[in-house]
């Protein structure tokens, strides 16, 4: 959801300080409010990490590049 709204989560750490700034929000909490501003939903149906989507792609990708060679052997 961070990266969807143009923040990077690897910095998002900093701004997570709740010790110091108890009327701050938790953090996956503010990003859940900041996204249901955005776009209009508090919640979002298919959310996963940059890692897990690119994981599943890559999957796609081997599993059509692995069946490629197999319809060309029966085509001909």
């Amino acid at each position: 959801m961070a990266r969807e709204l143009g923040m990077n989560p690897a910095t998002l750490g900093t701004l997570d300080n709740p010790q110091q700034e108890p009327w701050k929000l938790p953090l996956p909490q503010c990003i859940e409010g900041l996204d249901g501003k955005r776009f209009g939903k508090s919640a979002r149906g298919n959310v996963m990490p940059v890692e897990e989507r690119a994981r599943l792609e890559q999957k796609k990708t081997d599993a059509r590049r692995a069946a490629k060679p197999r319809r060309a052997t029966e085509a001909s």
